[in-house]
């Protein structure tokens, strides 16, 4: 009687133990996916800023390059 009581608090202290380690994996996934989605967007940012940088720059170069090809009075 006591051995069949101690096998079954194992059994359910095994089964315990395998749940949390599932449930710290699938913890574990979805943060590693969540890291990857937020580096994701931030390399789309930087990506984007560097075009935007560019354009810009682009655009001053324009703007002074009509301004010196007008004729002075």
């Amino acid at each position: 009687m006591l051995k069949s009581v101690k096998s079954k608090a194992e059994e359910k202290f095994a089964a315990i133990q395998k749940k949390d380690k599932q449930a710290l994996k699938g913890k574990k996934k979805a943060q590693q996916e969540r890291a990857k989605h937020v580096a994701d967007l931030r390399a789309l940012r930087l990506a984007k800023e560097a075009a935007d940088k560019k354009a810009a720059e682009e655009a001053a170069a324009e703007k002074a390059a009509a301004k010196k090809k007008k004729p002075s009075r």
